[in-house]
C-alpha cells in the first residue's frame, strides 16, 4: 500500500512540508518521553527489533528534517508569515511542528485530502505517515478516536459545535500521541464561531492539533487574528495529467476517459471522478454546455435560467433526501414515536421544538446543496467560455471541452476575445454573487441576459 500522502495530486512541495512537520512531531514525541515511558501505540512491543528499527527511522527523520528551513508558512518571513512557527529553533527536537495549520487552494486541489493525509502522517507508529499501520488506517477511514473531522453540511458552522469542538479538543489523546481536529470548509465558522476557536488556538493543549482547510486567506475565508496564528500550507490545482494518472491507478479507469474527465473538471480530483464513473453527471454536464446554442432570445434565456435551476435544485433534493429520513426517524424514535405507554402521546407534543431545529437544520443543508450543485454548473459553463476565449486569442493551450471545442471555436469566431471575456466574467459574477446569497433564480436569470446580450 502506498503511503498517506499518494493520493494528494501535484502537490509536491505541500508533502514536502508536511513530511518534516510529521517527522519532527515523532521526534517532538519521543523527545518528551523516557523509553522506559514510551506509550504503547508509539511503538513496536519492546525488545524487538522493529521497536529498534522504528526509533532509528525517527532518528534519522530528525536529523534529516529538523531545523531545514521551508518555503511556505508563517515561520517563512518571505512568505509574508507571522505565525508560531517562526520560534522554533533550528535543531530542537519538534521544530518544524507547529499546533495550527490552514491549507489553502482552489476547490479540487486536495486541501481535506492533504489535512487528513497529514493527520495519519502525526498518528503514524513510525510517524512518517506509512500507510500500513492501524493508526494510518482507521485515520484515514475516519474511525480513529483522536481524529475529529468536522464537515459543516449547511450554510455555516455555529457557535456551539464549535465550543463543543474546542471543549473536545482539550481532551488527552486516548492513543497518547495527537489529539487533532480538522475543520473542512472553515471559511464557514461565522464571527463568534471563530472567535471560539481562536481562543482554543491561543492556548492549545500540548497535544492538540488544529487544521483548518478554507479557499484563501482573505479576511472574507478566515479570521485575520486565527490566520496569523496558523502556519499556512498552499496548494495549487493540480494538473490534468497527474489528475488522470490517479484516477487510473486508483480508481481502474480507462487511461483515455480518465484523460477527459481529468481535463473537463479542471484539476478537480473529485469532480473527474464523478464524470468518469456517473452516466448522470455526464449527463447534467451535457445540459449545462448546451446553453450557449439554446440563447437565442430573451425568452430563451429565462428558460435556460429555469432548466438550469430546476436541474439543481434536483440534484440536490437527490442528495439530501436519504440522509433527511435517516435523521428524522431516527430523532423521533429516540423520542418515543410509536409507543403505546402512558404519556408517548404527550412527550410526542414535547418533542415538537426538537423536530423544527431538525428541520431547520435540513434546510439549511438543502441549500448549500443547490448552491454547490449550481456551483458545479457554472464551472462547466465558465470552462466552455474559457475555451472560446483562449481560441480567439490563438493561445497555445488545449481546451477544457474536448467534446465542445468546435462550439468554442465557432463562439470564437461570432463573438471575438472581447465577447467571449464578457460572457467568461458573467458566469464568474454569477458564482460570486451566489455564494454572497443571492437568490440563485435571481443571479442566474441576470447571467442568462448578459450571455445573450453579449
Amino acid at each position: 500500500m502506498a503511503d498517506v500522502f499518494a493520493d494528494l495530486v501535484g502537490q509536491d512541495e505541500a508533502v514536502t512540508t508536511l513530511r518534516r512537520a510529521a517527522a519532527s512531531a515523532a521526534a517532538l514525541l519521543r523527545a518528551s518521553a523516557a523509553p522506559a515511558a514510551r506509550p504503547a501505540a508509539a511503538a513496536p512491543p519492546a525488545g524487538t527489533d522493529d521497536e529498534d528499527d522504528a526509533y532509528d527511522e525517527l532518528d534519522a527523520l530528525a536529523d534529516q528534517f529538523d531545523g531545514e528551513p521551508t518555503n511556505t508558512g508563517p515561520g517563512n518571513p518571505a512568505a509574508g508569515g507571522t505565525g508560531p512557527a517562526e520560534a522554533a529553533t533550528a535543531g530542537e527536537p519538534g521544530a518544524g511542528m507547529t499546533h495550527a495549520w490552514i491549507f489553502t487552494g482552489p476547490p479540487g486541489s486536495g486541501r481535506s485530502v492533504a489535512a487528513r493525509a497529514f493527520a495519519a502522517a502525526l498518528q503514524c507508529v513510525h510517524g512518517t505517515g506509512c500507510g500500513q499501520c492501524p493508526s494510518c488506517h482507521t485515520v484515514l477511514a475516519g474511525t480513529h478516536a483522536d481524529v475529529r473531522l468536522v464537515v459543516p453540511e449547511g450554510l455555516s458552522i455555529s457557535v456551539k459545535e464549535t465550543r463543543a469542538l474546542v471543549l473536545r479538543a482539550a481532551s488527552t489523546p486516548s492513543g497518547g500521541r495527537w489529539q487533532i481536529v480538522i475543520i473542512e470548509d472553515a471559511d464557514r465558522l461565522g464571527e463568534r464561531a471563530s472567535n471560539a476557536l481562536l481562543k482554543a488556538i491561543e492556548e492549545p493543549s500540548p497535544r492538540t492539533v488544529f487544521l483548518l482547510c478554507v479557499p484563501s486567506i482573505h479576511p472574507d475565508d478566515i479570521s485575520v487574528t486565527i490566520r496569523s496564528r496558523c502556519r499556512l500550507v498552499p496548494l495549487r490545482q493540480p494538473p490534468a495529467a497527474a489528475v488522470a494518472e490517479v484516477l487510473a491507478r486508483r480508481d481502474g479507469i480507462a487511461p483515455d476517459v480518465a484523460g477527459w474527465a481529468a481535463a473537463a473538471a479542471q484539476g478537480h480530483v473529485g469532480r473527474a471522478r464523478r464524470l468518469a464513473l456517473d452516466p448522470e453527471a455526464r449527463q447534467r454536464r451535457d445540459a449545462v454546455l448546451a446553453v450557449p446554442r439554446r440563447l437565442t432570445g430573451v425568452g430563451a434565456a429565462f428558460d435556460a435560467a429555469s432548466a438550469l435551476i430546476e436541474a439543481a435544485e434536483a440534484e440536490a433534493a437527490a442528495s439530501v433526501a436519504e440522509i433527511d429520513e435517516a435523521e428524522r426517524s431516527a430523532l423521533q424514535t429516540a423520542l418515543g414515536a410509536g409507543g403505546t405507554g402512558r404519556g408517548a402521546a404527550g412527550v410526542m407534543r414535547g418533542a415538537a421544538g426538537q423536530l423544527k431545529e431538525l428541520e431547520k437544520q435540513q434546510k439549511s443543508r438543502a441549500t448549500r446543496a443547490l448552491r454547490d450543485a449550481l456551483d458545479r454548473a457554472l464551472v462547466d459553463l465558465a470552462g466552455f467560455y474559457r475555451d472560446a476565449l483562449t481560441m480567439a486569442l490563438r493561445a497555445p493551450v488545449a481546451p477544457v471541452h474536448t467534446d465542445t471545442a468546435a462550439v468554442a471555436e465557432a463562439g470564437a469566431q461570432k463573438w471575438d476575445a472581447e465577447g467571449a471575456l464578457r460572457r467568461l466574467e458573467a458566469v464568474l459574477e454569477c458564482r460570486v454573487a451566489i455564494e454572497a446569497n443571492v437568490k440563485p433564480r435571481i443571479a442566474v436569470e441576470a447571467m442568462m441576459l448578459a450571455l445573450w446580450k453579449g
